[in-house]
């Protein structure tokens, strides 16, 4: 079966008639450590809420009115004032850490202005507290988790800069670009540097496991930039190809972060897993509605261009979903939408097709599988806003 066969045998026309798609089979990409397979994680039917129409079951009936993933939040758990105390001085903490000779400083700390939305060390204070509870019955961040997240935000930022360099990106946040300022070398070693930093604060925390875990994470950034410069021939294989970019370029630094605090917590293997596999999947979540705004949200609103991705030849997971009603859409992908209309095209059949709903159901599926994991830890104040930080990265509109 050409396409996706995965996604096809599962999907259901809405008895509603309306324009939206019901998916109940769904292929993950299952990755534990360092492995990564294309397994069939879960397959159940699921009805998916229709705009305009009543919820409805295969068989027609009515289903009760789902909450959305998260939604919950309250003023106990709201994720940025359960952080706020924690991450106050952390750009200021960073800046004194990347202190240097030159205009090397200058670029360096430029990106480290307090207005990127600092999700990776928000959920990594989280998860350490949350554990922290769990384990040892006491609301408590232990300083070498806050350097963790430190560290989180720097490699971040780092892969931010050299991404810049890589896509000739002239703005960034709403700003211009580190390399539209300085240049490309100038960028590129500065992006350099803050890893250099970021490793010196991470070898202080002296704790060997740690070390090897968040190591991991700028493999896998090299390695998920080189799977980006190519394309899978066979379709079937496009969308492996994909998850397993999005988890080493995106998901990787959130899950080994996660986890690494969780060794700091003295967890044992199965709650190491746990913190793993929420950030995991809390990080592929956030890269496919990444992925989705790049075609539906304004230059304003996102900070940097729309339609990004097609411009530099990246097929992302709503390109990839339109091929199943826009089979023309194959050629382009190969020749990276190189030829002149190939852009204008590629962005006019993903509106006209469900790829954007088919991703922001991927999307929910995978906070859906984070909710899960997480539920197991005790309850707490941070577990409670690890869930509602889902229904964050859902409706995020930048």
């Amino acid at each position: 079966m050409m396409g996706f066969p995965f996604i096809r045998e599962g999907y259901v026309e809405c008895p509603e008639r309306c324009r939206f798609p019901r998916v109940r089979c769904l292929v993950e990409l299952g990755l534990s450590g360092l492995m990564s397979d294309l397994v069939h994680w879960q397959m159940k039917e699921r009805a998916w809420r229709c705009a305009g129409c009543r919820q409805v079951s295969t068989s027609g009936q009515g289903l009760r009115h789902q909450q959305e993933p998260g939604r919950q939040e309250d003023a106990d758990t709201h994720p940025a004032a359960l952080t706020d105390a924690d991450l106050m001085h952390m750009f200021s903490d960073i800046t004194k850490e990347l202190q240097s000779q030159f205009e090397l400083y200058e670029i360096a700390k430029y990106y480290f202005d307090g207005q990127g939305k600092a999700v990776r060390p928000m959920i990594t204070v989280l998860m350490s507290r949350a554990i922290n509870s769990h384990l040892h019955n006491e609301d408590r961040l232990f300083e070498s988790q806050r350097e963790v997240a430190k560290v989180a935000e720097m490699i971040h930022t780092a892969s931010l800069v050299h991404d810049d360099v890589l896509d000739a990106s002239d703005t960034r946040r709403g700003k211009p670009s580190v390399n539209s300022l300085y240049g490309q070398r100038k960028a590129v070693m500065a992006g350099d540097y803050i890893l250099s930093v970021a490793s010196t604060m991470l070898a202080r925390i002296r704790n060997e496991e740690v070390i090897v875990v968040l190591s991991q994470v700028l493999a896998d950034l090299v390695q998920g930039e080189f799977m980006q410069l190519g394309s899978k021939e066979n379709e079937n294989e496009r969308f492996a190809h994909y998850l397993k970019k999005t988890f080493k370029k995106t998901a990787s630094l959130l899950a080994y972060s996660c986890k690494s605090v969780a060794l700091l917590s003295g967890a044992d293997e199965n709650l190491q897993e746990v913190a793993f596999q929420y950030g995991r999947n809390v990080g592929i979540a956030f890269q496919l509605v990444d992925d989705m705004l790049d075609f539906v949200a304004s230059s304003n609103m996102m900070g940097k261009p729309t339609a990004a991705d097609l411009k530099l030849g990246l097929a992302t997971a709503p390109v990839l979903f339109a091929c199943e009603k826009f089979p023309e859409l194959n050629p382009m992908i190969m020749r990276r939408f190189q030829e002149p209309g190939d852009v204008q095209k590629a962005f006019e059949f993903v509106h006209k097709s469900d790829g954007l709903e088919q991703t922001q159901f991927l999307a929910r599926q995978h906070c859906e599988t984070a909710i899960k994991v997480i539920s197991s830890l005790k309850a707490s104040s941070e577990q409670k806003a690890l869930i509602t930080i889902t229904d964050k990265v859902l409706n995020r509109m930048k």
